[in-house]
């Protein structure tokens, strides 16, 4: 994985786009050796994006 996927850089991402990411970094995580910068990065990628998706569905002011 070049990056972590931040809160800001996904922003402006729709649900579909979001869940469609979760599963290409997935299949990055998969790929990764266990503990190296690579896993780090997906692994924080993912938690990021997981949150994303369920503001998205909660919807604001909850």
């Amino acid at each position: 994985m070049r990056k972590v996927f931040t809160q800001a850089a996904l922003a402006g991402r729709s649900v579909t786009e979001l869940r469609a990411l979760f599963a290409a970094v997935q299949q990055e995580l998969v790929r990764s050796e266990a503990g190296s910068k690579e896993c780090r990065d997906a692994l924080a990628s993912l938690d990021n994006i997981s949150c994303a998706i369920k503001h998205r569905l909660r919807g604001p002011g909850f």
